[in-house]
């Protein structure tokens, strides 16, 4: 593959991406922070699953499971074209994916609105196609949302956290929310890659951009 050369930051079309395969990568069940949780289906009854890009899926994923609340998380490739795609595929920006991050959770506990909050304080949501000095549709900012419901929270809560960004002198949200596809889980080297259990002196230099987002937004329930 002569992948030098290609403008990383600029969506693959249809017709250049990749092919992919059939076959889905294998990963293991069990999670490496909860151990005794799953990291793959099934879920526990009541329990519903949420999905954002916001750069390096490794301290993305380093957030969300240290959000109280959380069951459980993985890492993976979403919002994309091309079936079943390796890392080396999705870096290559000739998949369309991005880095993401599937989290588990129980509404009743914790609000879809409380993940958002912490989706939108944890990175920079204004960069485009990068995140800081990772550049590339891979790191571009992305909530999938599977139902209606987590569509029309997450839209309120953009244009909550916009007006907030622009308060604060900070420019244009870039964040896509869209409808999420498939879901692919990265391989067994990246779940948990910055847990105590396999890199516990791991860097990842994700950040927000210091201003709080409102939460206890009224809308629309996932």
């Amino acid at each position: 593959m002569a992948l030098f050369g290609r403008d990383k930051a600029r969506q693959v079309s249809a017709a250049d991406a990749l092919p992919g395969r059939t076959d889905p990568i294998t990963v293991p069940g069990s999670h490496a922070v909860f151990p005794d949780r799953r990291a793959t289906p099934p879920f526990p009854s009541g329990h519903r699953t949420a999905v954002f890009g916001m750069g390096c899926f490794w301290g993305a994923e380093r957030v969300f499971w240290q959000t109280p609340g959380v069951w459980s998380t993985a890492v993976g490739y979403a919002g994309g074209i091309t079936p079943n795609p390796t890392y080396e595929e999705v870096c290559s920006g000739r998949t369309g994916h991005a880095e993401v991050v599937l989290v588990v959770f129980d509404p009743a506990a914790l609000p879809y609105q409380e993940l958002l909050r912490v989706f939108w304080q944890g990175h920079d949501p204004t960069q485009g196609m990068r995140q800081g000095a990772d550049i590339g549709t891979q790191y571009r900012s992305l909530v999938l949302v599977v139902d209606e419901g987590q569509r029309v929270t997450a839209e309120a809560s953009k244009a909550v956290y916009q007006r907030a960004l622009s308060e604060a002198g900070r420019g244009a949200i870039t964040t896509e929310v869209a409808t999420l596809g498939e879901f692919y889980y990265a391989e067994d080297y990246h779940q948990q890659y910055l847990s105590d259990a396999k890199n516990p002196y791991g860097y990842c230099g994700l950040g927000g951009t210091g201003v709080s987002c409102p939460v206890g937004l009224n809308v629309g329930q996932a």
